[in-house]
C-alpha cells in the first residue's frame, strides 16, 4: 500500500494561480526535490529550547551557538531512517542523492520519470502568466510514498507549491526626491542612492567599517537570478561603492542578468562595502535547498538577505511551512541572522483579499514565521530625506497559522490598544497571529532605488526586496563591530530587535492597503505596516555593544 503525503493542500487551481499548466515536460529533464525527513517531536522541542536560549540578551546562553554535529545531535534522527528514504528514491531511478548533515533532509537529482514512479504522480511543466521565462515543474496529481515510508518522511519539497515572482510594475520607475544625487550618472537624480540610505540610516562611511576577516553575509537568488560584474562595475564607479561579490555558490550566468539580483547586490554592499558578500542562488525556487545549504555549513555567511515568498495559503500546507520553520530555527541556534522581504502586495498578498466586504487578508510565508526577521516597506513623508510612511503596498499582517511569539507579545498587544491603529474588521484577520513585520526600510514605489541592471542600465525599482538587503548589510556591520570585540554574531534578530525599539526609527504615518478599504496603519511603537520602524545604524549597535 502507500500513503499520501500533504493530503489538505489544494492542487493547481488554474483559476487562481499565477502559473499556467504548458504541458509535458521531457521524461529524462532532471528535477531537483527534498524528501524532508521526520524528527522526533522531543528533538524538534529541544532544538527550540537552544534557538530561543542562544537569541535572547540576557541569557545565560546569550550568543552560545552550535555547529551543525550539535545541531545533528540535538535532532538525533536515526541513521536507518533518513538512509531508507534516500534508498527508495536511488533505488526509483534517482541520479544524485544526499542526506544533509543534520540528516532532516535528503536532497534528491532525478529524472521526471523517476520522480513520477518514486511518487506515484504526474509531473506537467508550468511558466509565469507574467514572465514566460520563469518555469518549474510540479506535480498536478496527489503524490504519495509506499507505506513502508509513511512514518520516514513528512513531505517532499517543492511538489505542490508554486513561488511567488516580483511584481513586474515595480521596474523602471522614476524617482522625485529633491536630495543631491551622490551618484555620478544624471539617471539616479531623484531615487534613492547609497548616499541617501548612509545620511537617513546613520550608516559609517566607507573608510570608518571595521573590516573583519570572520565577518559575512549573504543574498540568495532563485532562478534566473544571475548579475553580471559589468553592471556591478558601472554601478560602484558611478554611486561610489565597492559593490563586488566575494564569492558565489551554484554558479552565475552573466549573459542573463537579472534586476532582482543586481538590487540585492547593489544595495546590500552599499550599506556595508566591508563585508564580504555570498550570492547563493538555487536555480529551482526551492527555500528548502537555500535552506539546507547553510544549514549544513559551519562557515555559511552569518547574515542572510531573502526577498522570496508564498501567500500562507498559496498551496503552503501546514508541512511546508513547519519544515521551513525547523530550517530557521537551525539557522537561528548556529548564530545566523535570516531576514525576508515582507512582500509587494499590502494585506491582500498574491491572490487578492477575495469576497464580498473586503473578505480576508492574506499574510505571507516565510515573513509571517516567528523565527525570522521580516522587513517591511517605507517612503519618505516629504520630498526630502527625512520622516517615513508605510508604503501602502508593504506586505504586514498576522499569521494565520503561527501564535504570538512572546518576544512581541507586548507589543503586539499595545498596537492593539493604540486608539491611532484604526483597526480593520475582526473577521478579515488572525488576532491571535504572529504580527509582521519587525522593521522597515525605504522600498515603497514613491522612493525607488537607483540600480544599474540589465539592458535598461540605470533605472528606478522599488519593492520590499530593496528594503531586505538594505537591514541585512545594517546587522552585518553590527556582527562588524561585535567579532572585533570578541563578541559571538548577532544571530537570530527578534529578541534585540524587540528589546531595544528606540534603536529604530519610528514610522507613525501610512497604511498598507494596497488600494482597497483595509490596512494596518503605522502608529506610534510597534505596527503591522512598519515593525519597529527603519534601522538607526548608530543606536543599534550602541545597544548590540552593550551585550554579551
Amino acid at each position: 500500500g502507500r500513503v499520501e503525503l500533504e493530503a489538505s493542500v489544494p492542487l493547481h487551481d488554474p483559476a487562481s494561480s499565477s502559473w499556467v499548466n504548458v504541458g509535458t515536460p521531457s521524461p529524462d529533464e532532471i528535477m531537483e526535490l527534498t524528501a524532508v525527513v521526520r524528527v522526533g517531536r522531543r528533538n524538534r522541542d529541544a532544538l527550540e529550547r537552544v534557538f530561543w536560549a542562544v537569541s535572547e540578551p540576557g541569557h545565560e546562553q546569550y550568543g552560545k551557538h552550535l555547529t551543525v554535529s550539535e545541531v545533528a545531535s540535538v535532532l538525533n534522527v536515526p541513521v536507518q531512517r533518513a538512509e531508507r528514504v534516500r534508498l527508495h528514491f536511488a533505488m526509483s531511478g534517482a541520479i544524485e542523492t544526499k542526506v544533509s548533515p543534520t540528516r532532516d533532509t535528503v536532497s534528491i537529482k532525478l529524472p521526471v520519470a523517476a520522480a513520477e514512479l518514486a511518487l506515484n504522480t504526474t509531473i506537467r511543466e508550468f511558466r509565469h502568466r507574467d514572465d514566460s521565462q520563469s518555469r518549474v515543474l510540479r506535480a498536478v496529481d496527489r503524490y504519495s510514498l509506499p507505506a513502508h515510508l509513511a512514518n520516514d518522511v513528512i513531505y517532499v519539497g517543492e511538489l505542490l507549491q508554486f513561488p511567488r515572482l516580483r511584481s513586474p510594475v515595480l521596474q523602471n520607475l522614476t524617482g522625485h526626491g529633491d536630495w543631491s544625487n551622490d551618484c555620478d550618472t544624471r539617471r539616479c537624480k531623484g531615487l534613492v542612492t547609497p548616499g541617501v540610505l548612509a545620511k537617513r540610516y546613520n550608516l559609517p562611511s566607507p573608510s570608518e567599517q571595521l573590516a573583519n576577516l570572520s565577518n559575512s553575509m549573504a543574498v540568495a537568488e532563485f532562478q534566473l537570478q544571475y548579475f553580471r560584474k559589468k553592471d556591478l562595475t558601472k554601478f560602484g564607479q558611478s554611486c561610489h561603492r565597492d559593490v563586488q561579490v566575494a564569492s558565489v555558490q551554484g554558479g552565475n550566468i552573466q549573459l542573463l542578468p537579472g534586476v532582482e539580483a543586481e538590487l540585492d547586490i547593489e544595495y546590500i554592499r552599499s550599506v556595508a562595502p566591508s563585508v564580504p558578500l555570498t550570492v547563493i542562488y538555487s536555480g529551482s525556487y526551492s527555500l528548502l535547498n537555500w535552506a539546507t545549504t547553510i544549514t549544513g555549513d559551519d562557515s555559511s555567511p552569518l547574515v542572510h538577505s531573502v526577498s522570496y515568498g508564498n501567500d500562507e495559503n498559496q498551496q503552503s500546507s501546514k508541512e511546508y511551512m513547519l519544515s521551513c520553520n525547523l530550517a530557521f530555527m537551525k539557522a537561528g541556534a548556529m548564530g545566523r541572522s535570516i531576514l525576508f522581504a515582507s512582500g509587494d502586495q499590502g494585506v491582500c498578498g498574491r491572490e487578492g483579499c477575495g469576497g464580498l466586504g473586503g473578505g480576508y487578508f492574506k499574510p505571507d510565508f516565510p515573513a509571517a514565521s516567528p523565527y525570522i526577521t521580516a522587513v517591511g516597506g517605507t517612503n519618505f513623508e516629504g520630498k526630502g530625506i527625512g520622516p517615513e510612511s508605510a508604503w501602502n503596498n508593504g506586505g504586514g499582517g498576522f499569521s494565520n497559522t503561527f501564535g504570538i511569539p512572546a518576544y512581541q507579545a507586548s507589543a503586539v498587544q499595545a498596537y492593539k490598544d493604540s486608539p491611532d491603529a484604526n483597526l480593520p474588521p475582526q473577521r478579515m484577520w488572525n488576532d491571535t497571529g504572529r504580527g509582521y513585520p519587525d522593521v522597515a526600510a525605504l522600498g515603497g514605489t514613491k522612493t525607488p532605488y537607483c540600480v544599474r541592471a540589465g539592458i535598461l542600465g540605470f533605472q528606478g525599482v522599488a519593492g520590499t526586496s530593496a528594503s531586505s538587503p538594505v537591514v541585512a548589510g545594517v546587522f552585518a556591520l553590527v556582527n562588524a563591530k561585535r567579532l572585533e570585540a570578541g563578541k559571538p554574531p548577532m544571530g537570530f534578530l527578534n529578541p534585540f530587535i524587540y528589546k531595544n525599539p528606540s534603536a529604530f526609527q519610528d514610522v507613525r504615518s501610512g497604511r498598507n492597503d494596497a488600494g482597497t478599504r483595509y490596512g494596518f496603519s503605522a502608529v506610534e511603537g510597534w505596527d503591522a505596516a512598519t515593525g519597529h520602524g527603519t534601522p538607526d545604524y548608530e543606536r543599534i549597535a550602541k545597544a548590540a555593544m552593550a551585550i554579551g
